[in-house]
């Protein structure tokens, strides 16, 4: 299948303008080819190619909506390593296996203090039309610890850390849910305050294992855990 994002209203469909031109540019594709076109939010279109210049549009043949999203719902806040390049893998992996939303948590040692977010969306996408989604996950900006807790339920929100001393359940003490958000710190974890406040805010710790892992390993095993569910 050949997918490309563009927008879907009313039977009208409009291919995005840098989709056109890697159509036309790089791709060059023919008049005719079959083509399917995604908004992004569970809508198909596919029909025949059609290029008037370098212009790229679709001769629709067939709209599908509602096609279902993952399940459970998954949310990824994590907060971004010194080195963007592991972020980058983080969002590409974790969007392949379905993850519906990711924020970047700014936290005591948080070291990055700015991303460049518009190029992690875009890398979200690819990585959505690698995969055959047709449900784009959200992807938040830079987002303080204290202000994203104040949107959450804490119902389904756990954090992992590697702090042994305290108290962690283990994943397969989770119970069934169809929205789960997860917290993963830094490079240095969470701090001990940082759990505390987590911890008089109702959200349970969990263990990821015995092995320490990485902030982007933890935030793909996460990914790979529901996934599996």
């Amino acid at each position: 299948m050949k997918l490309f994002f563009g927008e879907i209203n009313n039977g009208k469909v409009i291919i995005n303008d840098e989709e056109q031109q890697h159509i036309v540019k790089v791709l060059r594709m023919k008049n005719g080819e079959e083509i399917h076109v995604t908004n992004g939010k569970g809508t198909l279109a596919s029909g025949k190619l059609v290029i008037e210049g370098k212009r790229a549009n679709i001769e629709v043949a067939e709209i599908k909506t509602d096609y279902p999203d993952f399940n459970p719902e998954l949310h990824i806040a994590i907060a971004p390593t010194k080195n963007i390049d592991r972020i980058e893998f983080f969002v590409e992996k974790a969007v392949e296996m379905g993850i519906s939303e990711i924020t970047f948590l700014q936290t005591e040692k948080t070291e990055r203090k700015n991303i460049n977010i518009d190029k992690i969306r875009k890398q979200a996408i690819a990585a959505s039309k690698q995969s055959l989604r047709f449900h784009f996950p959200v992807i938040n900006d830079l987002t303080k610890l204290t202000d994203f807790l104040k949107n959450i339920n804490p119902e389904n929100t756990f954090v992992a850390h590697c702090h042994e001393n305290l108290e962690r359940i283990g994943l397969k003490e989770i119970p069934n849910l169809e929205q789960i958000t997860f917290l993963i710190g830094p490079e240095g974890d969470f701090s001990e305050k940082e759990i505390s406040y987590l911890a008089n805010n109702k959200i349970k710790a969990v263990s990821l294992g015995s092995q320490r892992l990485r902030t982007e390993t933890a935030g793909i095993f996460v990914a790979a855990w529901n996934y599996f569910l």
